[in-house]
């Protein structure tokens, strides 16, 4: 028979075939019990740890079956992001693509796992989403304007303003229409009746210099200079630019000096291509743009003047919601009664006015304003012209 060695507590016990004889004579000499009618149970296997004891009955030793752990759960493979990307893209459509970053799972083993636990806040455990927009490159067009109004008239949504009026004003200077560039030719400025100019082709005249108060003075006399001098790049009448270089005859529209690629000094001065210095200068104007407060200064009582004297007048002169009609006229023996000492009563006036309604409170209606003769004394007429009602006309002798 072999010895089984059994370790309990650091102690070692040597169970041999001897200490198995000597307990089987015990149990003979022993009385013998009378048995019991019921059957008798197979004997149960008797475990005895103690120190230092070397009679341990053990007639066998169950054996444990290993606990075999649950098969682990492959990990989740999720695509990389390129490849996920890599759809087909169709010619118009916008494609979006949303990537999970999965956070790494623990495998059950039976090892310990030495990760920290997962983030958790109120018992909800977050994940990371990362959202990839993908414009397929050439391949979408954008809608032009003409296709988004179409759509909007189709949906009815928006109302489409009427277009613009083309600016036919000219400039007497460069002749060309409309508003200028901001760092060009800039707005236009009113100079006469009817007659406009750049603000950069008036400034940069040789005549013009302008005032503290922002008026520019001499516009007239280079307007005047300018219809007997040719351009030099377009060779077209009304060049006020001239070179600064002493004797050059060299002279330019403004605009046609920027085409030359002539040099602007911060001194309001000018050198052609032919003078001016190699490379850049410290004191090159590089920008033009006005934003201040510039006007042209002028005669307003000649212009006045020269307004009302026209006989046929193809021109419409406003002042605020003034509109002026006729100016009329007095005769050497009414000047005595058709004037006070701040203003003249021309028999003939005629003007209308926008003004507030005496109706409703939230419109405005014409009222046309004229001065008649009675009596050798001036009459004011004012006729109430309002949609929906007929002219109301109203009289007395005085204008208030």
């Amino acid at each position: 028979m072999k010895d089984i060695v059994f370790c309990s507590n650091n102690c070692f016990v040597l169970y041999s075939a001897a200490v198995q004889a000597k307990n089987s004579e015990n149990k003979e000499s022993a009385p013998s019990l009378p048995q019991s009618p019921m059957k008798e149970r197979p004997p149960k296997a008797f475990h005895q740890y103690s120190n230092n004891i070397s009679t341990l009955d053990v007639h066998c030793l169950p054996q444990l079956q290993e606990k075999v752990s649950p098969p682990s759960s492959p990990p989740i493979m999720f695509p990389p992001a390129f490849e996920a990307a890599k759809v087909e893209a169709k010619p118009d459509e916008l494609k979006v693509t949303v990537k999970l970053k999965p956070r790494l799972k623990a495998i059950h083993s039976s090892l310990d796992d030495c990760r920290p636990p997962s983030k958790k806040w109120k018992g909800m455990k977050w994940k990371k989403w990362s959202i990839q927009i993908v414009i397929p490159k050439g391949s979408f067009k954008p809608p032009c304007e003409e296709e988004i109004d179409e759509f909007l008239k189709k949906l009815g949504t928006t109302l489409k303003p009427d277009p613009v009026p083309k600016d036919y004003r000219k400039c007497c200077f460069c002749h060309e229409e409309g508003d200028g560039l901001t760092d060009g030719p800039a707005r236009l400025l009113n100079l006469d009746l009817d007659l406009w100019v750049h603000l950069n082709c008036a400034l940069w005249s040789t005549e013009v210099y302008e005032t503290q108060a922002g008026a520019l003075i001499n516009v007239e006399l280079a307007l005047r200079r300018g219809l007997q001098m040719k351009c030099m790049f377009c060779h077209k009448m009304g060049a006020t630019s001239g070179c600064h270089r002493l004797r050059c005859t060299n002279i330019y529209h403004f605009t046609c000096a920027i085409k030359a690629q002539c040099m602007f000094f911060k001194d309001k001065t000018m050198l052609c291509p032919m003078h001016k210095p190699k490379g850049t200068h410290e004191q090159e104007l590089s920008y033009f743009a006005v934003f201040r407060r510039v006007y042209v200064q002028r005669d307003e009582v000649r212009q006045i003047a020269s307004i009302v004297q026209r006989g046929e007048r193809d021109h419409t002169f406003r002042v605020g919601s003034l509109i002026f009609h006729a100016v009329g006229q007095l005769l050497p023996q009414q000047m005595q009664a058709f004037h006070s000492s701040k203003a003249l009563f021309p028999v003939g006036y005629e003007a209308s006015r926008l003004y507030w309604s005496m109706r409703y409170a939230n419109r405005r209606c014409r009222y046309l304003c004229s001065i008649e003769e009675k009596d050798g004394l001036p009459l004011f007429v004012i006729k109430v012209v309002e949609q929906g009602h007929e002219d109301l006309v109203l009289t007395d002798t005085t204008p208030k």
